[in-house]
């Protein structure tokens, strides 16, 4: 069995920055929805940290549904 290092490697670096990428994304989403929580305390709407926080959701969601469709060869028929 022959290991190429140089492929392992890069598998591992791509998946541990997509991983650090959708953390990042999905924690500036549950801050804006905090921001919005704050601004609606001090009688503001937060309409603008509400769209963030969608944004940031829809981008996981995506990110995590293009995951799977790379990973089930059945989508790819």
């Amino acid at each position: 069995m022959n290991l190429r290092w140089g492929a392992l490697i890069q598998v591992a670096v791509v998946g541990a920055g997509a991983s650090l990428t959708i953390v990042v994304i999905f924690a500036a989403g549950v801050l804006a929805l905090s921001h919005r929580a704050a601004a609606r305390e001090h009688s503001g709407t937060g309409n603008v940290a509400l769209a963030a926080a969608g944004l940031c959701f829809a981008s996981c969601v995506a990110a995590v549904l293009y995951g799977i469709y790379l990973i089930v060869p059945q989508f790819h028929r």
